[in-house]
């Protein structure tokens, strides 16, 4: 298929767009990339994805498919000859898509929150991630049965979900000057971490750290900015309704 049939809209900082690159590079997919600035959002990214209207969105020849972990399984199910990415038996595929939902509803969240935490506000949330990331070294133990990935001896849907963070984890461990992946709680997810980085399907892919966390800092300085807003609206509100009982 040619590549202008396949194309990605994304945006480089987002581990979600990442997730769609790295499977499309499994698969040895060639596509076309075309970069969101999301102020304004493109035309085509609305009307690709009219519901949501956020990135990433694969277009295969004319059809649109929306969501990160979609677009994974629809990528695996659409280039068959490729490595498979799901895992085959059904038990293993429920458990992958359990711990995917895991990372993107409840560990993900907390890490996205450190970016507009301070001071002491941090220390519960890093608390969170620590206690989730010791559930995922417990997870891949079961999971990759003693070989290099959650998916056993190449990266899988699991890792996929999981390995996207890192760059993000990476930020928020400069952050905060606290270690996420450390040989003493979480040695196995460690290898797994440099183990997916190096390969040829991630290389060149994933962003640099001190690159991301530039980005991380301006995107803090606008969410902490859009919260006092959101704070001093409120307040406003409660002193008009206040004073008017």
């Amino acid at each position: 298929m040619a590549k202008n049939d396949v194309k990605l809209l994304g945006a480089w900082p987002s581990p979600y767009v990442l997730r769609a690159r790295v499977a499309l590079n499994i698969k040895s997919v060639k596509y076309e990339f075309l970069e969101e600035t999301m102020a304004p959002k493109s035309e085509l990214l609305l009307q690709s994805n009219p519901v949501y209207k956020k990135i990433p969105v694969l277009i295969h020849g004319d059809k649109p498919i929306c969501e990160s972990l979609v677009i994974v399984q629809y990528i695996d199910e659409a280039w068959t000859s490729g490595p498979s990415i799901l895992p085959s038996d059904p038990c293993d595929r429920a458990i992958h898509r359990f711990w995917a939902a895991y990372l993107d509803e409840t560990w993900f969240p907390n890490m996205r929150g450190l970016l507009t935490a301070q001071g002491e506000e941090r220390k519960p949330l890093m608390d969170k991630l620590s206690e989730g990331t010791v559930l995922l070294e417990e997870a891949f133990g079961k999971c990759s049965k003693g070989k290099a990935f959650f998916g056993g001896g190449g990266i899988g849907y699991l890792d996929l979900a999981f390995g996207c963070f890192l760059g993000w984890l990476r930020v928020s461990e400069k952050i905060t000057g606290m270690k996420l992946l450390d040989e003493a709680k979480t040695p196995r997810l460690v290898k797994w971490a440099e183990s997916f980085c190096a390969d040829a399907a991630v290389k060149g892919t994933m962003p640099e750290t001190d690159k991301l966390l530039e980005f991380a800092k301006v995107l803090a300085a606008k969410m902490r900015g859009a919260l006092l807003r959101i704070k001093l609206i409120c307040v406003n509100n409660f002193s008009v309704d206040h004073g008017s009982s």
